[in-house]
């Protein structure tokens, strides 16, 4: 189990220092199939480009989906003395952008910058009480004029990422952007090699989906194509185990093991079917793996597009407690990365029995 855990950690950090914010998951994609080759009958990218790797088998199928995108931001406008402006691309608070390190990439090869914003010391009484909108922020990359930005590669359109890289924390836990959704990967990767020598019933079908943060559209996409009988996504969620949020906005908390989603987004999102919880909370009961349950009334994953594909598929959630998400530092437990796994290898085992 120790050396299951570092090699996970070792993973996640690949992955999670990787870049490849939603549409430009290239990066990301070529790193998840090198390492699922070896697991599977087939792997191959979509049309939409989604990674999808198969392990064949016959009824049911299962297709279990993780996104590779992270949220991040887009040039948008370089004035005159330099500076870029951008947009928002994904769901970002804007107070988490203020004085980050950013790196655009370019067709020429990466720029650093930061994210700059008026000084507080010039600031009016009232505006140091207001909160600082991306609008009002821009990147400086060093730029001593338009023409010194654009010759870097600089243009309206670069997709600009987080500079940070994952650190260790105490008691297993760990810190660093992209954990959403680069940790559902991870348990996913993990899950193909431990099943990888198994005789199973099921059809696997792991998708790796692109664009989950904009609009689950590669969930969309990938979902109609497979046609699954039954899904699962592996994603993050928010836990209400730390300052700033109550147990009754979340029960799930960090350490305690995979969350399995009843319902999200108020009901918006993805409401469980009753089989699906069944097999999934049953599962972990049967092996003894610890497991929360969620019901949340913000915030979906990929689950949600995948059940109305076609006539409908049943699908569930399950989720790794990730502290601060959407920020450059979600925390997380590797323990909860391991036990995730744990389920979710139990569960693909275990589904010929529910469906």
């Amino acid at each position: 189990m120790e050396e299951e855990m570092k090699k996970m950690r070792n993973l996640l950090e690949k992955l999670a220092n990787a870049h490849g914010i939603s549409g430009y998951e290239g990066n990301v994609r070529d790193i998840i199939e090198k390492e699922v080759k070896p697991y599977v009958d087939e792997v191959r990218v979509d049309k939409f480009g989604n990674l999808i790797a198969i392990k064949k088998g016959k009824s049911p199928s299962v297709m279990i989906a993780a996104h590779m995108d992270e949220i991040g931001l887009m040039a948008k406008y370089i004035d005159d003395e330099g500076f870029i402006r951008f947009a928002k691309v994904g769901g970002w608070f804007d107070q988490t952008l203020v004085n980050q390190r950013v790196l655009l990439h370019t067709k020429k090869g990466t720029v650093a910058g930061v994210i700059g914003s008026k000084p507080v010391h010039v600031m009016e009484q009232e505006e140091k009480k207001k909160a600082i909108e991306a609008k009002d922020m821009f990147i400086d990359v060093g730029a001593l004029s338009r023409d010194d930005a654009m010759a870097m590669g600089i243009e309206p359109g670069v997709p600009v990422s987080m500079d940070r890289k994952m650190v260790a924390l105490a008691n297993d836990n760990i810190t660093g952007k992209a954990f959403d959704d680069r940790a559902g990967d991870v348990v996913l990767i993990t899950a193909l090699e431990r099943i990888a020598g198994m005789s199973l019933k099921p059809t696997v079908m792991a998708v790796f989906t692109v664009q989950e943060e904009v609009g689950l559209k590669g969930a969309k996409t990938s979902a109609f194509g497979l046609n699954p009988d039954v899904a699962v996504a592996i994603d993050t969620c928010i836990p209400g185990d730390h300052p700033g949020i109550k147990k009754t906005d979340s029960a799930v908390q960090v350490g305690q093991g995979p969350a399995i989603t009843v319902m999200d987004a108020g009901g918006r999102g993805v409401i469980t079917p009753p089989k699906v919880l069944e097999w999934l909370r049953e599962t972990a009961k049967a092996k003894g793996i610890p497991y929360q349950m969620d019901v949340t009334e913000g915030g979906t994953t990929d689950a949600t597009a995948i059940s109305l594909t076609r006539e409908g598929v049943p699908s569930g959630v399950i989720s790794v407690a990730s502290r601060y998400i959407h920020t450059p530092v979600e925390v997380l437990s590797l323990k909860d990365l391991a036990s995730t796994t744990d389920l979710v290898v139990e569960a693909i085992k275990s589904v010929g029995g529910y469906f």
